[in-house]
């Protein structure tokens, strides 16, 4: 099976034909450009600013004596 045959990729090649063995690649075709001019654009309304609502104030959290004094001797055993 070489280049006689005809059945055959090498065959193909050797005889310039196409077939199931040697398909046919697609060529790029490219559709020609055209120009479009811009539209006019159109002035547009505006959008509405939402209001920000303010954060609301944190209220100071008293801690208990006794934590301070935990975490005071929790300090001094560390030194």
């Amino acid at each position: 099976m070489g280049k006689g045959d005809k059945k055959t990729k090498r065959g193909k090649i050797f005889m310039g034909s196409y077939g199931v063995r040697r398909p046919r690649n697609k060529r790029n075709t490219t559709a020609p450009v055209v120009e479009v001019a811009p539209a006019p654009v159109e002035a547009k309304e505006a959008k509405k600013v939402k209001e920000v609502k303010t954060p609301k104030e944190v209220k100071e959290v008293k801690i208990p004596k006794e934590v301070k004094e935990v975490k005071k001797a929790k300090k001094e055993t560390k030194k």
